[in-house]
This record gives C-alpha cells, sequence and structure tokens, in this order.
C-alpha cells in the first residue's frame, strides 16, 4: 500500500510536507490550524535570544503577478517576534495536542558560543524533534553580522555548527543559504564539524522593483527599501540546483523548498535530493488549506509509479545529472509541427531566424524545417504560443 509516511535521522513524518520558517509559523494558534488541516510539520519561524532587537518595517512584502498568480515574492520580514517562553510553552502545547507531528526548532544567534550553546541547551527537552541552523536569512539579519553573514563563511558555519553539536540532544539540519558562489563548500563544511541533515533553501537577496514616476523602489517604506529575500515559484529551479548538487556530494538527509506551489514540484526535489520538503510563500498566498491537494497528488504519483513511500522517490533523477562534457552530443532532434493545432502565425520563424539559425521557414500554410540549418536548440518549440511543436 503507498503511504505518506517516512523516516529521516529518525522521526517519523506521517507526511514530507512541512511549513518552512516564515510567516505561516509565527503564531502558535497559527500552527494549530495547519496541523489539524494535515500538515506533516513545521519548521517554527526563528527564534532568537530575548536581546536581540526585532523592529520591522513596513511596507515588508513586494510581488509581481503573471496575470493573477504570484510568481514572485520579496519580503524584508524579519525573525520571530516571540519570545523563549512563550516558544516553549507552545512547543509542548502543539506537542500534547499533536503528537504525531513533527516541529523543527529554528534558531538563530550572535556569533557567540555561549548564546548558542544557551538556546540550544533551552530547546532540547522542549518537545521539539529538531534543531535547523538559520545560517541564510539575507535581510536585516547580515547587518548584525548573522544570518546570511554566517552562511556564505564557510569556516564561521562549521565554528557555529560544532558549537551546537557539543550539546545538542536533537540532530542537528543546517539552513544554507543560495547567495553564494557554491553553495557545495559550505555544505561540506558544516557536514565535517558534525551536522546531521541540510536544509536549502532559504530566500535569494533580490530587489523586487521601481516605480518608474517616483523611482521609489519596491517594498516601498517610506520611499525608501532595501534589499530582501526573494521567493515563490521563480525561484523553483534554483532550489532544484542546489538540492541537487548537495545530494550529489553528500549523503546527508536534505530538507528541500524553494518555489514549490504543487505536489509536482514536491515530487521534483524529491528526485533530486531532498528527504521531504517546506512550503512557505505558496501558503501565504493561497493558506494553509493546499495541503490536502499536496497530499492527494504525491500520493497518488507514488501510487501510479508503484512506489511505496516518498522515500522510494527520493535521488531517481540523480543519476541523470552529469557534467556538460559528459552529455551525447552525437544525437540530434528537430522540431516536428502538428499542423492540426498550428495557426500559422509564423512566431516560431522569425524567432528562428533572429536568434542565430533560419532553419524555418512558413510555405503554404505549413512550417518546413531546414535539417541543414536547424541545430535541435528547441526554442521554437518554447514560444509557440499553441505547443504545437515538440522535438523528436
Amino acid at each position: 500500500m503507498t503511504s505518506l509516511k517516512t523516516s529521516v535521522l529518525g522521526i517519523d513524518f506521517e507526511n514530507p510536507f512541512l511549513l518552512a520558517s516564515a510567516p505561516p509559523t509565527a503564531k502558535i494558534e497559527s500552527i494549530d490550524k495547519a496541523f489539524s488541516l494535515g500538515w506533516g510539520g513545521a519548521v517554527l519561524k526563528t527564534i532568537t535570544p530575548d536581546d536581540l532587537e526585532m523592529i520591522e518595517a513596513s511596507q515588508r512584502y513586494a510581488t509581481w503577478h503573471n496575470g493573477s498568480k504570484v510568481c514572485g515574492f520579496e519580503n524584508i520580514e524579519l525573525l520571530s517576534h516571540l519570545t523563549i517562553q512563550e516558544w516553549l510553552d507552545g512547543i509542548k502545547y502543539l506537542k500534547q495536542k499533536h503528537p504525531t507531528k513533527v516541529q523543527i526548532a529554528s534558531i538563530m544567534a550572535p556569533v557567540v558560543k555561549a548564546e548558542w550553546q544557551n538556546m540550544v541547551k533551552t530547546f532540547n527537552h522542549s518537545g521539539a524533534d529538531a534543531f535547523e541552523l538559520n545560517f541564510s536569512c539575507p535581510h536585516g539579519m547580515p547587518e548584525k553580522g548573522i544570518g546570511m553573514a554566517i552562511g556564505t563563511n564557510a569556516e564561521v558555519s562549521a565554528m557555529i555548527t560544532g558549537w551546537v553539536k557539543e550539546v545538542a540532544e536533537l540532530p542537528v539540519f543546517v539552513k544554507l543559504s543560495p547567495n553564494v558562489t557554491n553553495i557545495v563548500e559550505i555544505a561540506t563544511a558544516v557536514e565535517k564539524a558534525g551536522a546531521d541533515g541540510l536544509a536549502a533553501i532559504n530566500t535569494i537577496q533580490s530587489l523586487m522593483g521601481v516605480d518608474l514616476e517616483n523611482f521609489e523602489p519596491k517594498p516601498n517604506v517610506n520611499g525608501q527599501s532595501t534589499f530582501g529575500g526573494y521567493s515563490g515559484i521563480a525561484v523553483k529551479p534554483i532550489g532544484l540546483r542546489c538540492v541537487a548538487q548537495l545530494r550529489q556530494n553528500s549523503k546527508l538527509p536534505i530538507l528541500g523548498m524553494g518555489g514549490i506551489s504543487m505536489w509536482s514540484d514536491a515530487a521534483e526535489y524529491m528526485a533530486v535530493g531532498a528527504d521531504v520538503v517546506q512550503i512557505c510563500t505558496e501558503v501565504m498566498v493561497n493558506g494553509y488549506s493546499i495541503i490536502k491537494g499536496l497530499k492527494k497528488g504525491l500520493e497518488d504519483y507514488l501510487e501510479h509509479k508503484g512506489f511505496n513511500s516518498p522515500a522510494d522517490l527520493r535521488d531517481k533523477a540523480i543519476k541523470n545529472l552529469t557534467a556538460h562534457e559528459k552529455l551525447n552530443k552525437a544525437q540530434q532532434v528537430y522540431p516536428s509541427i502538428n499542423d492540426e493545432i498550428c495557426i500559422h502565425c509564423g512566431k516560431c520563424v522569425t524567432i528562428c531566424d533572429e536568434s542565430e539559425h533560419s532553419a524555418l521557414t512558413l510555405d503554404n500554410g505549413h512550417i518546413e524545417v531546414n535539417k541543414d540549418k536547424c541545430v535541435g536548440c528547441s526554442l521554437c518549440s518554447h514560444v509557440c504560443p499553441k505547443s504545437a511543436i515538440s522535438m523528436k
């Protein structure tokens, strides 16, 4: 029988869908609601020492749309505003009410050994199931020398991981930043320092846009802005690349995230190495209730493929990722046009002509392919408004 249950580092997940550390996990009542709706777990909004100042800006979100769909999302929000005691009480309450749900405590502190170790000791017996070390917040925190300021430095990342592992009694995941030249370098450093697992990716440093009437950037905070964290469906290819690179270089469990909006996105992450996935932005724009479709879609897919659980899907695509020089360049594909669908608009002809190859012509209502000029790049199939072109 197909099941969504999976196990990572001895932690049992009733399904592989977790809420990421973000606004949807900022309140105990909200997490309670999400658990009741079917989420498998939650990474709590990042907990910090009570004396670490958190003063928010307004506005703090900006988006770009494709029609009515939010494709890109920028935020400059900071970390949790709850006290450590409020989190301790909340974790205990949630564990008593939802004993099968996984709670991962995301933590962050200044680069001081005692600060990190005190945080870990405080939450070791709180009822949380694991730690996630936030080394990757790209706004607000780097200015304080933490967040992404840690996660872009392999030596500091390893040092803090080591501090945490000295006292941690729960599995430790390190949340990595995509805002680096080589994410594998940071992952290797924290793995050598004792990390039990990896989490990727955090948001990508960005600037959403500029109002061309008054030249004020977005999100607009009294006429000014700053670089913020970019998420949403547009970042999925970057998240997939990072998770795949981690899997190619490490056997540690991976919590995958970045642009997941459908069950199929989650399945892709698992196919390139994620053990379970985390979701934030899609929840922020469509609510907790998306979990029903995520679970049903993934369960149907696993059954269709003959997989017993998400663990059977993990890493299935990794063997098909290789270096560019190892790709088979002897075989070429050519565009095949479905005349029943083609509307003879000529867009493919124009684009092919203006993007190097001039291999297509429109003659007597039919697209002709000059195989002597065609290089099989596939651009024509991507710009066709009716999806009438396939590569064969």
